[in-house]
C-alpha cells in the first residue's frame, strides 16, 4: 500500500520561494508597508521652477494620506538646476524607490537635485502624520520663493 504520492520537486521550490520572498519583504518593510508597496500608487506631479525661471515649486502644498501609496513626478522646466529638500518628510515616510533617466534608487531619501528638464519619480508610503517644510538648497532660491509645505495626515483622519 502506497501512503504518499511522490510530487514534483520543483512545485515545492516555486512555492517555498514564494513564501521565502514575502518573509523578507515583510521582515524589511512590516505589513503594513508590504501591503501597501502591492498598491496601486496614486500618481501627484511638482514642478521645480517654471519655464520662465521663476523660483517656486507648483504646487507648493501638497497632501498626503499615511498609509497609502503614492507615486510623486518631479519635473524641473526651469533653466537652472534645482533640489527638492525635505529631509524630515522623508523620515517618516517609506521609499519603495526613485526613478530617474534610466536608473532606479532604492533605499532612503533626503534630497533629490533636478537638471534642467530632468524628471524623476519616487514611490513612496507616508507613515507619520506631521506637517514638513520643502525647500530648495540652493544658495537664495528659498529666500526668493521656492518653499513649500508638505502634510501626511492620519490614515483615521484625512
Amino acid at each position: 500500500m502506497i501512503w504518499y504520492q511522490r510530487r514534483d520537486p520543483g512545485n515545492w521550490r516555486g512555492i517555498l520561494a514564494g513564501l521565502m520572498f514575502a518573509l523578507v519583504l515583510t521582515l524589511m518593510v512590516g505589513v503594513r508597508g508590504a501591503i501597501a508597496a502591492t498598491a496601486t500608487a496614486e500618481t501627484l506631479t511638482i514642478h521645480l521652477g517654471t519655464a520662465t525661471g521663476a523660483l517656486r515649486f507648483e504646487p507648493d502644498q501638497m497632501q498626503f494620506v499615511a498609509g497609502q501609496r503614492y507615486r510623486l513626478v518631479l519635473d524641473n522646466p526651469s533653466p537652472e538646476k534645482h533640489y527638492f529638500t525635505a529631509k524630515d518628510f522623508a523620515d517618516g515616510l517609506w521609499t519603495q524607490k526613485v526613478q530617474a533617466a534610466g536608473v532606479e534608487v532604492k533605499g532612503a531619501i533626503h534630497e533629490l537635485e533636478l537638471k534642467p528638464e530632468a524628471i524623476a519619480e519616487w514611490v513612496f508610503v507616508p507613515e507619520r502624520p506631521g506637517i514638513y517644510e520643502l525647500h530648495c538648497a540652493i544658495a537664495g532660491h528659498a529666500e526668493a520663493g521656492m518653499v513649500g509645505q508638505l502634510e501626511i495626515l492620519s490614515a483615521t483622519n484625512p
